[in-house]
């Protein structure tokens, strides 16, 4: 059985925009990582197995905005979120997870282990120890995903 593949920059942009029905502009970004002063969502994907074999991070903004479009929540309050309460609504969090669980089929490919959404851990949420050891992972894309009308922020694909 093969492993889990990385997704073009293409396929992350198309999956966005059908996703949020917006213009969605993505670039090479900066690794997303967590730190006490910039909080990220982590959406973990198991296999079969429920052995981790994809990992989704966004910084606050990619998540705010992703899920501002998702739910057709006013631009204004998803970019209050990021920029003045640092952390997302409830409402925000329920759409972030719609998100990244649609995102989980950028991992289906053929040939591949079934990837499903796990857990969704969400920005300031604490991580266990073995997905934080994940993160630093090499097989990884790195975006900024620009979200028309929304804002932009950070978005990686980790894969073990």
């Amino acid at each position: 059985m093969s492993t889990v593949t990385l997704p073009a920059p293409k396929d992350v942009r198309e999956m966005l925009e059908g996703l949020v029905g917006r213009t969605v502009v993505v670039s090479p970004g900066a690794p997303v990582t967590p730190a006490p002063d910039r909080p990220v969502s982590v959406a973990v994907y198991v296999a079969p197995d429920m052995s981790v074999n994809a990992l989704c991070l966004m910084d606050l903004a990619a998540s705010a905005y992703t899920a501002g479009g998702l739910a057709l929540l006013p631009a204004g309050g998803c970019q209050d979120a990021v920029e003045e309460d640092g952390e997302l609504s409830g409402m925000m969090v329920e759409a972030l997870h719609e998100v990244v669980n649609i995102v989980s089929a950028l991992f289906n490919t053929p040939g591949a282990p079934h990837s499903k959404l796990h857990k969704l851990y969400a920005p300031g949420d604490d991580l266990p120890g073995d997905i934080a050891g994940m993160l630093a992972a090499f097989n990884r894309i790195d975006l900024v995903v620009e979200v028309q009308g929304y804002g932009k922020g950070g978005l990686s694909l980790v894969v073990p």
